[in-house]
C-alpha cells in the first residue's frame, strides 16, 4: 500500500494560524486584565477602607466618560449619600479691599523678585514654579501684572457648536500663555466644547446670561481685582465684572481655605485661578489620572493656593479639560485619551498689561 503524503499548509493559511493564536492571545490578555480591574475595584468599593470607596466614587464622578463605574458596584443611594453637594452654599463674598495692586518695575538691576521670593528669571512679568504633592504634580503660573489675564471667549463658536483648545484661544487673543477656563455641557463625555454652562464674560459683555452663575463664577472686575462669592447675575453687574466663567468649589476668599465641607471630592487633574494681595494672578494647573500621579482634591487645590499667597481663588474645569499653555507648547500632561479637547473659554495672559501698573 503506498505511503499516503500529508499536504503541506499554504503560507497563508500558516500567517493566518499565527495571527491567530496572537490575537487569542491578547484576547485572552485583555480578559484577564479587565477581571484583575473589576475585582481590584470590586475591593475599593466592598472592602474595609471607607475613605478608599469614597475617593474612589467621587474620582470618577466628577468625569463624564466613567462615572458609570461606580455604578457597577454601589446602588444610586450609596452613592447619592458619597457624592452628595454641601449641606450649605458658600456665605461670604470677596473684600476687594484686600487686593493692593502692585507696581511691578518696568526697568531694574537684576531680575524682579516678588514679595513671596519667586524671581522672575527672563523678565517677562511671568513667574513658572512647579508644585508637587503625595498624589500630584503641577504648575504655578504668577502673572505679575493682573492687567494682563483675560477670558478668551467665542461667542461666534458657542452659536455654531465650535469649541477651541487653549492654543486656540491665546492665540485668538495674541497671548503668551494660558489655561482652561470653566465648564461646559458635556453628556457622556462627548460634548464637543462650545457651550459655557454658566455665563461668561469677557471685555464687560455678558454671554449666556441664561446659564446663570453656575456653582462657582469667577470674575476679575474694572480694577483688575479678582471675585468669587457670586450670590447672583446682580453681583456681576454690581461689581463691574469685566472677565468670568464659572466651574467651581471657591477654593479660598478672603485669606481662608473655604468650609471644609464645600471641599470635599476625589483626586484628579485640576485647573483652579486665584489672585495674591499684590494683585498677582495665579494660574494652577494639576497633572493627574496617571499611575505615579492620581491627582489632586478640591482641598489640595485651596493648600496649593494659600502656599502661594492667594487671598481668593476658585476652582476651574478639570480632568481632560487640565492644560496650561506658555509660548509655544503644553507644559504639562493632558489627562486626555483622545487628545487635547475643544472648551468654550480660556484664561489667556496678554503679551503686555492693559493698565498702569508696570510691565504693561
Amino acid at each position: 500500500m503506498d505511503e499516503v503524503k500529508r499536504k503541506k499548509p499554504s503560507f497563508g493559511r500558516q500567517l493566518g494560524r499565527f495571527f491567530g493564536r496572537v490575537l487569542l492571545v491578547l484576547l485572552v490578555t485583555l480578559i484577564v486584565l479587565c477581571l484583575i480591574l473589576y475585582g481590584a475595584m470590586y475591593v475599593i468599593c466592598k472592602g474595609p477602607s471607607p475613605t478608599a470607596r469614597d475617593t474612589f466614587v467621587r474620582s470618577v464622578r466628577e468625569t463624564s466618560a466613567i462615572g458609570f463605574l461606580a455604578d457597577l458596584y454601589l446602588s444610586p443611594e450609596e452613592i447619592s449619600q458619597i457624592v452628595a453637594p454641601p449641606a450649605e452654599e458658600l456665605q461670604a463674598q470677596t473684600d476687594a479691599s484686600l487686593v493692593e495692586i502692585a507696581t511691578v518695575p518696568a526697568e531694574q538691576e537684576g531680575h524682579y523678585t516678588d514679595a513671596w521670593g519667586y524671581v522672575d528669571e527672563d523678565d517677562d512679568g511671568i513667574i513658572i514654579a512647579p508644585v508637587k504633592g503625595t498624589s500630584y504634580t503641577g504648575y504655578m503660573m504668577i502673572v505679575l501684572d493682573p492687567s494682563r489675564v483675560v477670558l478668551g471667549f467665542d461667542p461666534a463658536g458657542t452659536s455654531s457648536g465650535i469649541g477651541h483648545t487653549v492654543q486656540q484661544f491665546v492665540e485668538m487673543k495674541g497671548g503668551v500663555a494660558g489655561i482652561n477656563g470653566g465648564g461646559f455641557e458635556d453628556p457622556g463625555g462627548m460634548g464637543n466644547g462650545s457651550m459655557p454652562d454658566s455665563l461668561v464674560v469677557t471685555g464687560g459683555q455678558i454671554y449666556c446670561e441664561h446659564k446663570g452663575i453656575g456653582y462657582g463664577l469667577v470674575g476679575i472686575d474694572s480694577n483688575y481685582v479678582l471675585h468669587v462669592g457670586f450670590r447672583s447675575v446682580q453681583d456681576v453687574i454690581d461689581w463691574d465684572i469685566q472677565e468670568a466663567c464659572g466651574y467651581g468649589p471657591v477654593l479660598v476668599i478672603n485669606g481662608e481655605m473655604a468650609p471644609e465641607e464645600t471641599l470635599v471630592s476625589g483626586l484628579n487633574p485640576r485647573t483652579a485661578i486665584g489672585q495674591r494681595s499684590d494683585g498677582a494672578i495665579l494660574l494652577l494647573v494639576i497633572e493627574g489620572r496617571q499611575p505615579s500621579r492620581l491627582g489632586a482634591t478640591y482641598q489640595h487645590e485651596a493648600e496649593v493656593m494659600l502656599s502661594f499667597g492667594a487671598v481668593n481663588a476658585c476652582n476651574l474645569d478639570g480632568g481632560s479639560s487640565s492644560l496650561m499653555w506658555v509660548e509655544d507648547e503644553y507644559i504639562n500632561n493632558s489627562a486626555s485619551v483622545i487628545g487635547v479637547r475643544d472648551i468654550p473659554t480660556s484664561f489667556v495672559v496678554l503679551r503686555e498689561g492693559r493698565g498702569d501698573n508696570g510691565q504693561g
